[in-house]
């Protein structure tokens, strides 16, 4: 088994076969929600919180970045297995945990962020970087031949997200 390290680093890298790696490990689930927290805490420190309410946000943050997780990975299961399955997929949730979960990796580059004439960029390259990331996770997981079927399972969650969010603001308005 591959260092915790050597799996962000190579996570970071978009290498195909560390998600294939995590995904096969299923004891890997402890590392994924590690680098999702990492994710959220580097989110935290390379947006700039501080003042009042700062450990309220940050909290924040983290909570809405694990249950988010949690979310576009059932998300993601169901849609890849049940609606565009291809012929070879097999996979189940946890899968789809570790893989996702690692595909937050290079959201942990947001650190530097802190650096106030970067901050924009550093945010824009690093989101920009996440989906790609997960994308190739998704791929891996539900075993894809196809870079496009995987887009198509991204962007439909990405939607029913949306949605789902959407419904909840207004019914908690």
């Amino acid at each position: 088994m591959a260092r915790f390290s050597q799996r962000i680093t190579g996570a970071i890298k978009l290498d195909v076969a560390t998600y294939e790696e995590v995904e096969a490990d299923r004891t890997a689930l402890t590392q994924a929600m590690a680098v999702v927290v990492l994710s959220s805490l580097a989110l935290s420190v390379g947006a700039g919180f501080q003042g009042p309410g700062v450990v309220t946000r940050l909290i924040g943050t983290l909570v809405g970045a694990l249950v988010g997780w949690f979310i576009m990975a059932g998300l993601t299961y169901f849609i890849g297995t049940r609606i565009l399955p291809s012929p070879q997929t097999q996979a189940d949730w946890g899968q789809l945990l570790r893989t996702t979960g690692f595909a937050s990796a290079p959201g942990i580059l947001r650190f530097a962020g802190i650096i106030p004439f970067l901050r924009e960029l550093v945010l824009l390259v690093s989101g920009i970087w996440m989906l790609v990331a997960f994308v190739i996770a998704v791929r891996q997981a539900l075993d894809y031949d196809s870079t496009g079927r995987a887009i198509a399972v991204c962007s439909i969650g990405f939607l029913v997200n949306v949605l789902l969010t959407l419904v909840l603001v207004i019914l908690l308005s």
